[in-house]
């Protein structure tokens, strides 16, 4: 687990810990646990105890997975932004009138995180799932975020984070980033060309509130072999700008 910045009390962070250690195995036994964590046994053991007695995890023999109580918890997060019903609208139109996979791409903790999305007819397979985890600067969605941000803030999230490369196109150096960051600043909206998951291309512009603060960015995503040329570079922008334009003015004004 990445260093915090944060002070805190240590068996929270083993327990939490714990947590994502059991969904990145997806499932697993005290033993395998404990050394992936290199903490005691006992120590798994308690923490294991407490998440079934509150029932946040299930035993299956001798392995232990997260329970269908987190479901619960992601779902009140997503109600519980005051725009959600107009984002879900909004990506599922997306992914109708495209037939590509759309999205709804917000920053927390300097990653990307995928809140929702729309499954159009012709829409690929990705590791893109709701919840899922990405750095900003290899993603569309991500790129349209950090251009609305602030130089230092972008520095900020760099420094934690990095610029690890996903794909050969992946931007990795952060002085090419700034550079076009400013260009999607300009123009409005970012391009995503192979830099995340080979083979795929994706489209991206950010998100306002009704007071003009950025909260995320849409994004629509498919085949290279088929987002390529005027749909890629013109059509779906055009298209994305324009929801964007209305979904704001229906926040703002409705």
């Amino acid at each position: 687990m990445a260093q915090s910045k944060y002070e805190g009390i240590k068996s929270n962070r083993t327990l939490f810990e714990l947590i994502e250690t059991l969904r990145q195995l997806d499932g697993a036994g005290i033993t395998e646990l404990a050394d992936r964590m290199d903490v005691s046994k006992s120590t798994i053991y308690r923490h294991l105890t407490t998440l079934l007695e509150a029932e946040y995890v299930v035993r299956d023999g001798q392995e232990f997975r997260l329970g269908l109580k987190f479901l619960e918890y992601g779902g009140y997060v997503r109600r519980s932004n005051e725009m959600a019903k107009q984002i879900r609208e909004r990506i599922e139109n997306l992914a109708d009138e495209t037939g590509e996979l759309s999205a709804y791409v917000t920053e927390e903790y300097g990653k990307g995180v995928f809140v929702f999305r729309g499954i159009g007819e012709n829409a690929v397979g990705t590791d893109a799932g709701v919840g899922k985890r990405f750095h900003l600067h290899s993603l569309a969605a991500g790129k349209a975020i950090l251009a609305e941000y602030p130089r230092e803030r972008v520095d900020e999230i760099i420094e934690t984070h990095g610029l690890p490369a996903y794909t050969n196109n992946t931007i990795t150096d952060a002085d090419e980033l700034h550079d076009e960051l400013d260009r999607i600043h300009e123009r409005g909206f970012a391009l995503d060309r192979e830099e995340h998951l080979k083979g795929l291309n994706a489209v991206a512009a950010p998100v306002y509130d009704s007071n003009d603060e950025i909260q995320g960015a849409f994004n629509v995503a498919g085949p290279s072999h088929r987002v390529k040329g005027e749909w890629f570079e013109e059509e779906i922008p055009e298209l994305l700008l324009g929801t964007i334009t209305e979904f704001h003015l229906d926040i703002t004004y409705a």
